[in-house]
C-alpha cells in the first residue's frame, strides 16, 4: 500500500486509557475503522526537573531506551506491538531528538552532547520550552547514540514520527534512515515539519531549520504546517477560501512529484475540528476533505466522537469516549475509499468555487472521483461530469447533476465514476 492510501491514528496513551493494555484492548475497534497504522505519542519516562504540570510533557524525555512506567512494562509494549501486527496494524512511535529533559540519562552520562549557553550552563533555543535542554549535533558521537536507539526500537516498530524534525540536521536523518533500513525494511519516516515563520525565526537567529523540500530527502511524509496558517486564517474568517486553496495548489509545484503530506484538521498540538466547526455537517465536510486530499490522513484519538477539547500534555485529561462515535460510519467509508489506487496514482485537481465550496477531482484512466465540500453550509456547486443522476458514496443518496452543477445542499458529496 502506498503511503497516500494509508490512514494513521494518533494516540496519547496517558489520555486514552492510560496504559498499553487499555490501548491494546481498543485496537480491534480502531482496525475495524479501516485504520492502517497507529502513532503513539512518546512512550518513554518523563523528566522531573522543571516539569510542566503534574505529570510533565511526554516530549521532555529522561530515558530513550526505557518505558514510561505509567503505561506499563517493556513486555506490555512488545505485546501491544504484537497484537497490532496480528490485526494488520503498523506501529509508529514518537522520536524526540531535538532535546531531552534537563535530568535525562544522557545529561548525566554525556553532558558533552548538549548545547551550552555562554555561561556554560545547559539551555535551549526555544524560549517557552522551559522543561527541556537542546542537543548539540556538532558532537558526532551523539549521532551514533541516537541512531543506535532507533535501531533498538526498530526491532518492534514499523516507523517513527520525528518531533520538530526540521531543527535536526538533514545529514543525521539521512544516516539514521540508512542504518535503520536493514533492521526494519520499509520503515516509515514521518517528519514534524514546521511553519514558515518558525523556520524564518530560527534562520534569522543563526540556527539551522529545514524546509519541507529538504526534509523530503530523508522522510516519506511531512506535516502540512506549511499551509496550516492559511487553513486557520480561513477557519477564523480572516481570508477567503481561494487563498487557502491557492496555498494547497502551490504544494503541487513546490515539492517532489511523489510528495506525501500528512492531512488533518486536528492533532495533539492544534484545536479540535469540533471546536473549529461546531456544526456537525460543516465538520463532516472538513473530515471528508481531509481524506480526499493528496496525502496520508491522520485521525487524532477522540475525533471520531466529535470531541471538542484538546487534552493537555501535562496533566491527567482523559479523552471522553461515551456512546457511539458520531463520525464512525463516515470515517469507515472514507478510509475504505482512500485505499483505492486512484487516490495515490491519479491526476489531482482542486478549485475554490463560489459560496465557499471546494470542488476537487482525481482521474486515473477511465476512473474518476469528484468531491464537493461545502465549508459554510448549503450551496450549489459546478462539477466536471455529464448531467445525470449519480450516487453519493458517503450516504448512498442520489445526486442529480443538472446544467453541470449539483443542487444546493449542506452535505459533502463524493462521486465515483468508472
Amino acid at each position: 500500500m502506498q503511503l497516500r492510501n494509508m490512514t494513521l491514528y494518533s494516540i496519547f496513551v496517558r489520555n486514552f486509557g492510560g496504559t498499553f493494555a487499555a490501548v491494546e484492548a481498543d485496537l480491534p475497534r480502531i482496525r475495524a475503522l479501516g485504520v492502517d497504522a497507529i502513532w503513539l505519542l512518546p512512550i518513554h519516562p518523563i523528566g522531573t526537573e522543571k516539569r510542566k504540570g503534574t505529570l510533565g510533557s511526554p516530549y521532555a524525555i529522561s530515558d530513550y531506551r526505557a518505558i514510561n512506567p505509567e503505561f506499563g512494562t517493556m513486555d506490555d509494549f512488545v505485546h501491544l506491538c504484537d497484537t497490532a501486527h496480528a490485526l494488520g496494524l503498523k506501529v509508529l512511535i514518537d522520536v524526540v531528538y531535538h532535546h531531552t529533559s534537563p535530568d535525562s540519562v544522557l545529561v548525566g552520562t554525556h553532558p558533552e552532547y548538549f548545547y551550552k549557553k555562554p555561561d556554560g550552563s545547559f539551555g535551549n533555543h526555544v524560549g517557552d520550552w522551559t522543561d527541556i535542554v537542546d542537543f548539540d549535533f556538532s558532537v558526532r558521537p551523539l549521532w551514533d547514540e541516537l541512531i543506535d536507539t532507533l535501531c533498538f526500537w526498530a526491532r518492534w516498530v514499523d516507523g517513527f514520527r520525528c518531533d520538530v524534525a526540521a531543527l535536526v540536521p538533514k545529514a543525521f536523518w539521512i544516516e539514521a534512515r540508512r542504518r535503520v533500513e536493514p533492521i526494519r525494511p520499509g520503515c516509515i519516516w514521518l517528519a514534524e515539519s514546521v511553519e514558515h515563520e518558525f523556520i524564518r525565526y530560527h534562520r534569522m537567529n543563526g540556527l539551522e531549520a529545514l524546509s519541507d523540500s529538504e526534509l523530503y530527502e530523508a522522510f516519506d511524509i511531512c506535516y502540512d504546517y506549511d499551509i496550516y496558517a492559511d487553513f486557520a486564517a480561513y477557519a477564523e474568517g480572516k481570508i477567503p477560501l481561494r487563498q487557502y486553496i491557492h496555498a494547497l495548489v502551490r504544494q503541487e509545484s513546490t515539492y517532489p512529484a511523489d510528495y506525501v503530506k500528512l492531512r488533518n484538521t486536528e492533532n495533539h498540538d492544534r484545536p479540535r475540528t469540533a471546536a473549529l466547526f461546531p456544526d456537525r455537517t460543516v465538520r463532516e465536510n472538513w473530515i471528508a476533505w481531509t481524506f480526499f486530499q493528496k496525502g496520508t490522513p491522520l485521525l487524532y484519538c477522540g475525533q471520531e466522537w466529535g470531541v471538542d477539547h484538546v487534552p493537555t500534555l501535562f496533566d491527567p485529561d482523559p479523552v471522553p469516549r461515551v456512546g457511539e462515535p458520531m463520525h464512525e460510519a463516515l470515517l469507515k467509508t472514507l478510509i475504505a475509499m482512500k485505499k483505492d489506487p486512484l487516490f495515490s496514482d491519479g491526476v489531482y485537481t482542486l478549485e475554490a468555487c463560489e459560496h465557499d465550496v471546494i470542488v476537487s477531482t482525481w482521474t486515473l484512466g477511465p476512473k474518476k472521483a469528484v468531491g464537493v465540500f461545502r465549508m459554510k453550509g448549503a450551496a450549489p456547486a459546478p462539477v466536471p461530469v455529464p448531467d445525470d443522476v449519480y450516487k453519493n458514496i458517503l450516504d448512498g443518496r442520489d445526486v442529480p447533476v443538472q446544467n453541470g452543477a449539483v443542487c444546493a445542499s449542506a452535505e459533502p458529496v463524493i462521486l465515483l465514476l468508472h
